[in-house]
């Protein structure tokens, strides 16, 4: 099944909608909650003002016996009349009978109304209900008999209209729209102005970035605007710099393998021909021409082979290494009984000891091959009658081994380039030895390889010793 790829998304869009949602969200969601809130309370102040006038009226009516004596009391009528007029409503009185003895708009008297709100206050309960269909409020209050405290007489109905509210939360939000509107062009002109000014410095960035992959790669990548760009560009050339380190790296390695696998085809050559440009030439001289043409063949061979191994290392750091349980002194033992008549050769004393058992999880033959470049190296470039001393330690995480000799030493300005491939401190001497320079270089790779780490010191004339640091268990 072909995945879909997916689509980038410019950091100005992303900008721009974080910026509008935080700015005019909330404006507007505030404005709706003002009027809401705005109708809500004026509602309920004119529900507290209607309850309160007919507390008012209703004391009035009991006092004046104005369902008992049955007859027009009009300065009452008058104040009913003012109260439905405050209220832009409608007042109506009940009597026991449910019959309608007062309508402030002269329609209903005479007839009666019966309804649930009018029944459950005749049983003490007073009620409001508000109409948000038809906008108006409806509010009933007992009317008490004066001459039995706490019977119910009647029963006043009032009608209230909540049209003017309504009016009035909808002249207020006509003013919070153009709040809104006025808001909306500034918040847009400050989000424009803010994604110029934020995004103008990764503009930059991108526009360096651009002409690098242009191929200018020498300029200086370095946007401190921000501490976020100033990293940024730190980090790039940091990059940058470790790339073209690389190049020079690869083409410095290219051109030494040319030349290390040119100089002993040209020393046969050389030997070759001047074999054939002799006539009778003594049979010792053909046989030390033909000894010196066999060992730049088995240089040439050496070379080879560990251009080889360089390239399994390189291939198999992406790969399952042979991870076995290894006892790490038994395989120094074999490496030293390995190398130990080179030693005896130059009467180099090899000793090996050490301050524990070591089992770990190793390539056996990797590894093998890296310490052993190191012991090598160690006898090869030592004293006529030096030492070599390999010890093993280990703690509840690492091994250590230590590789130490009393040999020339290493100058301080070489020591930090001398695990580069076909580098060599004294190319003369290391020829002599037969060193093809990548020694230090499998090392490393074969170290590194094992989540391990190498290091070195060494002082000129006095020895080098190697210490490298391997974890107990191996972490793919």
């Amino acid at each position: 099944m072909k995945m879909r790829k997916k689509r980038a998304v410019s950091m100005r869009t992303v900008l721009v909608i974080m910026l509008f949602v935080i700015g005019v969200v909330p404006m507007f969601i505030q404005g709706r909650l003002m009027v809401t809130t705005l109708k809500q309370n004026q509602i309920e102040s004119m529900t507290l003002e209607i309850q309160n006038q007919c507390l008012i009226l209703s004391n009035r009516l009991t006092q004046a016996g104005y369902l008992a004596d049955d007859v027009t009391d009009t300065i009452l009528d008058s104040q009913m009349d003012v109260v439905s007029d405050m209220f832009s409503g409608r007042i109506v009185i009940v009597d026991r009978d449910y019959r309608i003895i007062r309508d402030t708009f002269g329609l209903a008297e005479g007839k009666y109304h019966v309804s649930e709100e009018v029944v459950r206050c005749f049983s003490g309960e007073s009620s409001n209900k508000y109409n948000k269909e038809k906008h108006y409020l409806i509010q009933t209050f007992p009317i008490y008999a004066l001459e039995s405290q706490g019977k119910i007489d009647g029963v006043m109905v009032v009608t209230a209209s909540t049209e003017g509210i309504l009016s009035l939360a909808d002249m207020v939000g006509e003013k919070i729209v153009l709040f809104e509107v006025m808001s909306l062009i500034i918040i847009v002109m400050g989000i424009l102005a803010a994604e110029r000014l934020y995004l103008k410095p990764l503009r930059r960035f991108q526009q360096a970035l651009k002409r690098t992959a242009g191929g200018n790669v020498e300029e200086e990548i370095m946007v401190d605007t921000y501490k976020e760009t100033k990293e940024m560009s730190t980090a790039v050339s940091q990059a940058f710099t470790k790339l073209r380190e690389m190049d020079n790296s690869r083409q410095e390695f290219v051109s030494n393998v040319s030349h290390e696998l040119k100089t002993p085809i040209t020393s046969i050559r050389v030997l070759a021909d001047s074999l054939m440009a002799m006539e009778d030439a003594p049979v010792e001289l053909y046989r030390e021409f033909m000894n010196d043409i066999s060992d730049e063949i088995d240089r040439e061979s050496k070379i080879i082979d560990d251009l080889l191994s360089l390239v399994k290392m390189d291939k198999s750091a992406a790969e399952t290494m042979n991870i076995t349980q290894v006892d790490i002194y038994g395989l120094l033992e074999l490496i030293l009984k390995r190398l130990r008549p080179i030693a005896q050769k130059r009467n180099i004393e090899l000793t090996l000891e050490r301050v524990r058992d070591v089992v770990a999880d190793a390539d056996e033959v990797k590894l093998s091959l890296g310490l052993s470049n190191l012991v090598e190296n160690a006898i090869k470039y030592n004293r006529e009658d030096g030492w070599v001393r390999v010890t093993l330690d280990a703690d509840h995480k690492f091994f250590f081994i230590k590789v130490a000799d009393s040999g020339i030493g290493i100058p301080e300005e070489f020591q930090t380039r001398i695990f580069e491939r076909f580098y060599r401190v004294d190319k003369a001497r290391s020829r002599e030895t037969g060193g093809t320079g990548l020694g230090l270089a499998i090392t490393k790779n074969v170290i590194e390889m094992h989540r391990g780490t190498i290091r070195v010191q060494s002082v000129e004339g006095e020895g080098t010793v190697f210490s490298v640091r391997i974890p107990l268990t191996y972490i793919p």
